[in-house]
């Protein structure tokens, strides 16, 4: 199987033709060859398929991984995502540039908020329509928040309902135009002798890019490898993302990382693998089962967003009482399930 690789005749006419090829981990969304071309250079072939629990989407994440790995190619000196050397729509398969990469590093952190804020910056309202609008929290998410906190047994204070109708609203990506990754997890993220490069585009999108920062706060929501991200390497990550992104724009960046962090914490989604999303109210499970997704469970990611949202809340006008329903829903939690581990503190990552 590894030496099949899918490069056309046409894909060969313009990087090469193949004398071997290593078929690599990878999704069950996409098949990844590393290939090595006559004359000795390497490439990466990526071909998407449908399935993985998703449906057959494939033909869209091809196009919207091919348009931002395009948009991302604005970025020089250092880039931030491979290039793109050849495509075959056919096939749905791209031709990547091959990263050496030495590994993580312990401080891999900084590194990361850089090119992500590089990313995000490369787009702006000349760019609308390029890729897909970022899918925020809907009034159903709301809901179901509420029904967890009801079955929970902890009082809903009556401001909630309107906080997070208003945050639902203040959420809408239409003012924003950052290039989003869609997915910026550790393993995502490649470190190269120039700096962070991002891999995995398929769900790219156009959106504020506080939804992507946040991850360092709301523990890496969309991501198996949850940690928590605390006190002073917190604090350095998000001042090199604003800064960067200022010294890129000219501008601060747009709106509150504490809606963004409650954006997330209200979807039930941001619990499982995207294998499982948009198949049943997760937030619904919770109080009969804790399922696991990498190496914490669905609980402990909710009691770490919850303290999250808590701490952010506490001088925040407009979420004042999702933020005290909050506190208390991570104590009914604990309370309950004692034995829940805070997510782990990662200074390094073993992972890669």
């Amino acid at each position: 199987m590894s030496s099949q690789v899918p490069i056309s005749d046409e894909l060969r006419s313009v990087v090469g033709s193949p004398t071997r090829a290593t078929l690599l981990d990878s999704s069950p969304r996409s098949r990844v060859w590393r290939v090595e071309l006559r004359g000795g250079s390497r490439v990466i072939v990526k071909q998407i398929a449908d399935g993985g629990g998703t449906g057959p989407d494939g033909d869209a994440r091809y196009a919207r991984e091919v348009a931002a790995l395009r948009l991302a190619a604005r970025a020089t000196r250092p880039t931030v995502a491979p290039a793109l050397l050849g495509t075959d729509p056919a096939s749905r398969v791209m031709v990547l540039e091959h990263l050496d990469s030495p590994g993580a590093a312990d401080d891999w952190m900084p590194g990361y908020a850089e090119a992500l804020a590089r990313l995000h910056s490369l787009t702006g309202p000349t760019d609308t329509g390029a890729l897909p609008r970022w899918s925020g929290p809907t009034a159903t998410d709301a809901e179901s928040f509420i029904a967890l906190a009801e079955a929970l047994d902890v009082p809903v204070p009556p401001a909630v309902p309107n906080e997070l109708a208003a945050l639902i609203d203040g959420l809408d990506p239409t003012p924003h135009h950052a290039l989003l990754h869609g997915d910026p997890c550790p393993g995502n993220d490649l470190r190269t002798a120039t700096g962070v490069r991002f891999v995995d585009f398929e769900q790219a999108s156009l959106g504020n890019g506080l939804v992507e920062l946040a991850y360092f706060r709301i523990g890496f929501p969309t991501c198996w490898c949850a940690m928590s991200v605390t006190g002073t390497p917190l604090a350095e990550v998000e001042d090199i993302y604003r800064a960067t992104w200022r010294s890129l724009t000219g501008t601060d960046v747009p709106g509150n990382l504490a809606d963004a962090c409650a954006g997330w914490l209200i979807r039930g989604d941001a619990l499982v693998e995207r294998a499982h999303r948009e198949s049943v109210d997760h937030l619904a499970r919770v109080p009969a089962e804790d399922f696991e997704w990498g190496y914490v469970s669905a609980r402990e990611r909710l009691v770490h967003r919850l303290g999250v949202v808590a701490d952010q809340t506490r001088d925040h006008d407009d979420l004042y009482a999702l933020g005290n329903l909050s506190a208390a829903m991570a104590v009914r939690l604990l309370e309950r399930w004692p034995t829940l581990r805070p997510l782990p503190a990662q200074d390094t990552r073993p992972w890669n």
